[in-house]
């Protein structure tokens, strides 16, 4: 099928909303177990929050309390920041046996921090983990996920 001198599969919106769903869902499952770590990892001794979640951004103590904020704001931007080469095959339908093939190369022009980032910041009592809040560039918590993701993997009876 051509549309506006585009050739598609199947019309192309089924695959298109296929894709769609599929980010969807993992934004999704992201969001939910960002929010699940608020209360997980209560209780979570602090020399495994160290180990799992890296030193911290920032660090405050104030009376007995002490805070270990941690930000993703940039983190996936600033991993993926230098060039790349990618190269696609693809073929189309139709009975013309059409096959193409694409080369694309990716160059870092800077300014590139996430926007929609987190901050994710733990309060710690008596070397524990008493409160794990959340604030960012969005109301989106899967922004946060990045941040505890290793350390949900600590929690005992989670796979």
């Amino acid at each position: 099928m051509v549309t506006g001198g585009w050739k598609t599969l199947g019309g192309g919106r089924p695959l298109l909303l296929a894709g769609l769903l599929l980010l969807s869902a993992c934004a999704t499952r992201e969001a939910d177990e960002a929010r699940s770590a608020q209360q997980l990892l209560v209780g979570m001794p602090v020399q495994t929050l160290l180990s799992c979640a890296g030193v911290p951004d920032r660090r405050e103590a104030v009376d007995a309390a002490e805070y270990f904020t941690y930000s993703s704001l940039g983190r996936r931007a600033a991993s993926s920041s230098g060039s790349s080469v990618g190269l696609g095959v693809g073929g189309g339908s139709g009975g013309g046996g059409h096959l193409g093939v694409g080369l694309g190369i990716g160059i870092p022009l800077g300014g590139s921090r996430d926007a929609s980032g987190c901050v994710a910041t733990f309060t710690v009592r008596q070397s524990r983990v008493e409160q794990l809040t959340y604030r960012g560039g969005s109301d989106d918590p899967a922004a946060c996920y990045a941040i505890v993701e290793n350390c949900l993997a600590l929690v005992p009876g989670r796979q």
